[in-house]
């Protein structure tokens, strides 16, 4: 981290890949010594390809018609986080980028979602981990990256890191990530100079929004607590009329999601 943090400040170029490379390359140092929880260089070289989970989707039918209510409950609660990981996600780069105009309306929005939901129905039927945005591109942003020409570097290199995996990465721990995602954080936090401080009503709903993020290790329930904050504050203040529809709606799927685990 202190590494991570030094090359920042100083501006190197690809401050973030060249400190985990550091990182990693003294922690095998140091595994070599014996030291324990370091990363290694892998014991095999060998490439296995793991297909099993391709097309295991097709299994939930049958529980999506033998208990359809069950079904669309746990449809809802994916589609609830995914939905506001991703604009979350979304907003955030967006105003490291320049692309959040003065309405706070993200520019290009549709096409975003639309991307970000094609590769999470693809990748589910691929039996993958969710394809969807993340927050970690920040740290790409904050090395330059402006246009899709970044997606797509990123995405190539994702696919060329299938068959290096486990002869390379396999020295990439949680240890040697851990120091760029704090370096991610850190260029989040500073979106929150742009919060009206002053104001309660903002300034509640952002903190609890904040706060619940970090408490949950969730940014969909972040913004959901954030939602809630938000309305409570506005109906305290009497300003009930200022508060769009769509809040209204939110706030009773929210209150609902948090509440369904209980009567269930």
């Amino acid at each position: 981290l202190l590494i991570t943090i030094g090359l920042v400040v100083k501006r190197v170029p690809a401050a973030v890949f060249v400190s985990m490379v550091i990182t990693a390359v003294i922690g095998i140092i140091c595994g070599a010594f014996g030291i324990d929880g370091m990363p290694a260089l892998p014991e095999s070289w060998a490439m296995n390809f793991d297909m099993s989970t391709v097309g295991a989707f097709t299994s939930g039918f049958g529980e999506l018609f033998a208990n359809p209510m069950n079904a669309i409950v746990i449809i809802f609660s994916f589609l609830f986080v995914d939905f506001f990981d991703t604009a979350g996600t979304l907003v955030a780069i967006g105003n490291e980028i320049g692309l959040v105009n003065s309405k706070g309306e993200l520019e290009g929005a549709e096409q975003a979602l639309l991307a970000d939901s094609i590769g999470t129905v693809f990748g589910a039927v691929l039996g993958t981990s969710t394809v969807t945005s993340f927050v970690e591109s920040t740290s790409g942003v904050g090395v330059g990256g402006r246009t899709g020409l970044t997606a797509v570097t990123a995405g190539v290199l994702f696919a060329l890191s299938v068959f290096i995996s486990p002869i390379l990465l396999s020295a990439i721990t949680n240890a040697v990530t851990a120091p760029a995602l704090i370096i991610v954080g850190v260029m989040m936090a500073q979106q929150l100079k742009g919060i009206e401080w002053d104001n309660m009503i903002y300034a509640v709903s952002a903190f609890v929004t904040v706060i619940a993020m970090v408490l949950t290790y969730s940014i969909s329930n972040g913004i959901a607590f954030g939602f809630i904050a938000y309305a409570v504050s506005m109906i305290a203040a009497r300003k009930t009329k200022e508060v769009h529809i769509t809040v209204w709606v939110l706030l009773v799927i929210f209150v609902l999601y948090f509440a369904s685990p209980y009567f269930m």
